[in-house]
C-alpha cells in the first residue's frame, strides 16, 4: 500500500500571502476522489454519491483570499467527522445508505484514517501560519444539504424546517465570537438577493460540524470558524444539474459579508 502522504487531500489557493485578509473559505465535502483499490467493494453509483456530496460548494470558496478544497470524497473518508468515525462501515453512518458490497479491510480502513491524518496536518500548518502573521484568523467552513429527500417527484421538505442558509453556532464561544457571527447574518439578511431576502436563520437543521469544533478546540481565542449549510435550492439534487444564477448569487451574498467580518473580527483586537 503506497504512503497515505502520497495521495491530495486537499488543494490550498493563496493570493499575494503578504496582502492577503486572514479570510478561510473552506468546502470539505465537494472532493470526488476515491481511491482505486476501494471502487470495486463500493456498493453505491458515482450519482449516488454525488447528491450526498457537497457539490458547487467550492465555487463559494473565491469569496476569501485562502480557499480550502478537499478532493477526497466523504464515502472515502469524511473530513467531517472525529476520526474514529471518519470512514462509513454501517448503513447508519451514512443515513441508512448501504456504501460498501464489500467491507474494506483493515489496513484499507486505517489507510483512510491516515488521510484524513493527513488533511488535519495540512490544515494545521495553514492555521499555524495565518496566526503567526495576524494573530487571528476566520474560517467560512462550507456546505450543504439536501431538502428533497422523499423522491424526484415529491415536494420540497417543508421549509419552517429548511432554511436556505444554516448558521450553526454550536460548539462555538459565543460570549467572544457572537458579535461577529451577528454581522455576518446582519449582512447577509441585508443582501439584496435577486430581488428578495435569503431565509437565513440559526440551528435550525444543524448546530455545529466537526471541521469548526476542531478549529474552537485547538486555536482558542485565535481562529473563529463559522459553519454554513445551504440547501440546495440553488440545484436539481437528484439529477446534480445546478442553476447559475443562483449559484453565483449565492457566491455574490456570500462575498458582502466578508468585509463587515473583518472589520468585526479587527474589533475583537481593540
Amino acid at each position: 500500500m503506497n504512503s497515505a502522504r502520497t495521495h491530495q487531500v486537499c488543494t490550498i489557493f493563496q493570493d499575494n500571502e503578504e496582502a492577503s485578509l486572514p479570510i478561510v473559505a473552506a468546502a470539505i465535502h465537494d472532493g470526488r476522489s476515491i481511491r482505486a483499490e476501494l471502487q470495486p467493494l463500493l456498493a453505491l453509483s458515482s450519482e449516488e454519491r454525488f447528491r450526498e456530496e457537497d457539490a458547487f460548494t467550492s465555487l463559494w470558496t473565491h469569496i476569501a483570499p485562502t480557499r480550502v478544497v478537499a478532493t477526497r470524497s466523504r464515502f472515502e473518508v469524511d473530513f467531517n467527522r472525529p476520526r474514529h468515525r471518519s470512514v462509513y462501515l454501517t448503513p447508519k453512518d451514512a443515513w441508512g445508505l448501504k456504501v460498501w458490497q464489500s467491507t474494506p479491510s483493515t489496513d484499507e480502513i486505517e489507510f483512510s484514517r491516515m488521510l484524513y491524518d493527513a488533511f488535519y496536518d495540512q490544515i494545521r500548518l495553514l492555521f499555524d501560519d495565518l496566526s503567526a502573521r495576524h494573530g487571528q484568523f476566520f474560517v467560512y467552513d462550507l456546505h450543504s444539504y439536501n431538502h428533497r429527500r422523499s423522491g424526484p417527484e415529491a415536494p420540497f421538505d417543508s421549509r419552517e424546517d429548511n432554511p436556505q442558509i444554516n448558521i450553526c453556532t454550536g460548539g462555538m464561544d459565543l460570549d467572544r465570537c457572537g458579535a461577529v457571527v451577528d454581522r455576518f447574518e446582519e449582512a447577509l439578511l441585508s443582501y439584496n438577493f435577486l430581488g428578495g431576502q435569503l431565509d437565513v436563520r440559526r440551528n435550525v437543521r444543524f448546530r455545529a460540524t466537526r471541521f469548526s469544533r476542531w478549529v474552537h478546540e485547538n486555536y482558542p481565542g485565535v481562529g473563529i470558524s463559522l459553519a454554513l449549510e445551504v440547501s440546495k435550492f440553488y440545484m436539481d439534487e437528484w439529477t446534480g444539474e445546478p442553476n447559475e444564477i443562483l449559484l453565483n448569487a449565492i457566491t455574490d451574498a456570500l462575498a458582502s459579508t466578508v468585509n463587515p467580518v473583518y472589520q468585526s473580527m479587527f474589533a475583537l483586537k481593540t
